[in-house]
């Protein structure tokens, strides 16, 4: 429900090229992931599956969608826990990324 509800706003985040977005595929079948992505679009610059929720665990994600803004050094710098919003990407994101964190 969640990723189907922050979907379009991805895509308009996408769309604006700021910063590239790495999808997470967690715990779903991979084929019907990627069926979904080519029917509703796809916003990623590289999608990755965890079928077994291990990657997740490393990252501290306990439910989806979660949204993490990661630095040039690969460090995460901020977390957003739920469907991602046009609201929460200019006012917690964005400044972030205009300070060159994140976006580089």
């Amino acid at each position: 429900g969640g990723c189907r509800q922050e979907h379009a706003v991805l895509l308009e985040i996408a769309r604006r090229n700021v910063a590239p977005i790495v999808g997470l595929d967690w715990k779903d079948d991979r084929e019907a992931a990627i069926n979904w992505l080519k029917d509703l679009g796809d916003p990623y610059v590289a999608n990755a599956f965890d079928a077994e929720g291990r990657a997740a665990i490393d990252w501290g994600v306990y439910g989806a969608p979660e949204t993490f803004l990661i630095d040039a050094r690969g460090m995460v710098v901020h977390k957003h826990v739920g469907p991602m919003t046009l609201d929460v990407w200019e006012k917690e994101f964005m400044p972030k990324i205009g300070q060159g964190t994140g976006g580089e």
